[in-house]
């Protein structure tokens, strides 16, 4: 049996605007599952959907917007080394394998209110600390093999001052992995203030320090480089990471002096980790795969040489700055509500049953974050694809590269696969069903996307004789064709993950206990 302690919460340990546990069986047919539920009394706290969207737009905006800003201080400074701040880029690419493994666990676990509240705090404090030792051990492999990086990510003609820049930014790894985990982590405990928190740090400090030393207004007589732009965004990455944990830290500690938690039942535990564990290696699996062949297409992309490579780092600003704030700030706000879905109906069909069957109103109380945020996505994603096609992304690029041969790549890129993103906006709200509820079938979809499209396609551009003339030809069809076949992909499997559930043919996961310390809870009692 499961214990009591991890299947009932009474009202002082449900969030603001949510009911106590014996209340969830007898409403869930009627709150959760009426659309008219959403926009009920605190529409905007932070524990509701629209409330949790604002904070995480908010905390998205922000890095990206510095992000653009950073490629403009360094277009200043030299142009032809703006392609050095993208081998910052692809480091996060390989910490981002570390930061989608356990912290994505986090919605299908962290974010299943069924738990008690130190549970769930014992769970985010095993992740923060799993995730720091991971972000520590990346930074010194970063760090020793900074000649090799650069040597696989950097453009020939400016790899001689990259080596440097790449050793410097080694430990932006450690405030990466931390400000990940607590992000995931406090998203799933509805508490988007805290992520708000750690970008607006970064942000500020950012830009106040960047004004100060390398704009063309800095203070003191000396010539800006671009390893100060490297040492102002690993301090600050790093402080606004430890200033998010030490929020967080005197966040909990009102939580659960709230509900009357002792502290000792909150440590990290193996227990909390092997919970954490069995959804996080589907997730790392995912990640690792993907992000592997990204990177490997990225040496096809740096081999074409300054230019292009230059054109492809403005052309992710562009996606990263524009296109994907709203996409991710969407996303993170479906997986949160979506996972809590996922636990109510899972209580109250009993967390021991391995083969229920899911009525349709259910099924359409835990899809329906994902599908306002389809909406959502789709009525911001088209009018932004269709002006920066027609008008803005070409002097765009030309601002942040300080170079008009950049621009024009830049932009033809952008007009060739802009339609897709659109594709991309839908695909990504429409996996949060598998990702909070069933993240074995999440890797199932992506393996599917990557192995059958990516994979063949990473190949030929690995075998053809490229060069920047025709290039775009064979990325375009990898990176445009993956986001429309990924799109495809996702709704067969979405289909299929909903009639399993319907039918009674799925097999869910088991359920677990976080072990806890008897003499210091008494938040359920």
């Amino acid at each position: 049996m499961v214990p009591k302690d991890d299947t009932q919460i009474d009202a002082r340990s449900a969030p603001a605007g949510t009911q106590s546990g014996r209340e969830v069986n007898e409403s869930l047919d009627e709150s959760h599952i009426t659309w008219g539920s959403w926009i009920k009394q605190n529409l905007f706290h932070r524990d509701r959907y629209a409330g949790a969207l604002l904070f995480n737009l908010a905390a998205f905006i922000l890095p990206a917007l510095y992000t653009t800003l950073s490629k403009l201080w360094v277009a200043n400074i030299d142009s032809s080394l703006v392609v050095l701040t993208d081998a910052n880029t692809y480091m996060s690419v390989v910490v981002e394998v570390i930061n989608e493994g356990l912290p994505r666990a986090a919605w299908v676990i962290i974010g299943d209110k069924t738990r008690t509240i130190s549970s769930r705090m014992r769970l985010t404090y095993t992740l923060i600390a799993f995730q720091t030792v991971l972000g520590v051990i990346l930074s010194i492999i970063f760090l020793a093999a900074a000649e090799r990086f650069a040597g696989s990510f950097v453009p020939v003609e400016v790899r001689a001052v990259s080596v440097s820049y790449v050793r410097i930014s080694a430990f932006t790894s450690l405030a990466s992995a931390l400000e990940t985990a607590i992000a995931y982590s406090t998203r799933a405990l509805d508490k988007p203030d805290v992520p708000l928190v750690i970008s607006s740090v970064k942000f500020l400090a950012n830009i106040i320090l960047d004004f100060l030393i390398i704009s063309t207004f800095h203070v003191g007589s000396h010539t800006p480089t671009v390893n100060d732009q490297a040492r102002i965004q690993l301090a600050v990455s790093l402080t606004a990471a430890f200033v998010g944990a030490g929020y967080f830290l005197w966040l909990s500690g009102r939580i659960l002096r709230h509900h009357r938690s002792g502290y000792s039942s909150v440590l990290p535990n193996f227990n909390a980790l092997m919970i954490l564990i069995r959804p996080g290696l589907m997730t790392f699996a995912e990640s690792a795969i993907r992000n592997a062949l990204y990177l490997w297409l990225v040496t096809t992309i740096v081999s074409m040489g300054s230019d292009y490579a230059t054109a492809w780092g403005v052309f992710s600003t562009i996606r990263w700055g524009l296109v994907m704030v709203p996409v991710l700030a969407l996303e993170q706000t479906s997986l949160a509500f979506v996972g809590h879905e996922w636990g109510r109906w899972r209580k109250h069909v009993g967390v021991d049953q391995r083969h229920p069957k899911m009525e349709k109103h259910h099924l359409l109380g835990v899809a329906r974050p994902a599908l306002i945020s389809c909406a959502i996505a789709l009525s911001i994603e088209i009018p932004l694809c269709i002006v920066l096609s027609v008008v803005g992304a070409k002097p765009y690029a030309q601002w942040l590269s300080n170079s008009d041969r950049v621009a024009a790549i830049t932009a033809h890129m952008w007009q060739t696969i802009d339609w897709c993103y659109i594709f991309y906006a839908l695909s990504t709200q429409l996996a949060t069903l598998l990702l909070a509820t069933r993240p074995k079938w999440y890797l199932y979809q992506s393996l599917a996307s990557n192995l059958l499209y990516v994979l063949p396609w990473a190949i030929v551009c690995q075998v053809v004789d490229l060069n920047p003339g025709d290039a775009w030809t064979y990325h375009s069809l990898v990176f445009g064709g993956s986001l429309v076949f990924s799109f495809v992909d996702i709704l067969i499997v979405d289909g299929i993950w909903a009639w399993t559930l319907l039918t009674g043919r799925a097999t869910l996961e088991k359920w677990v206990a976080v072990e806890e310390d008897r003499s210091t809870i008494s938040d359920t009692a």
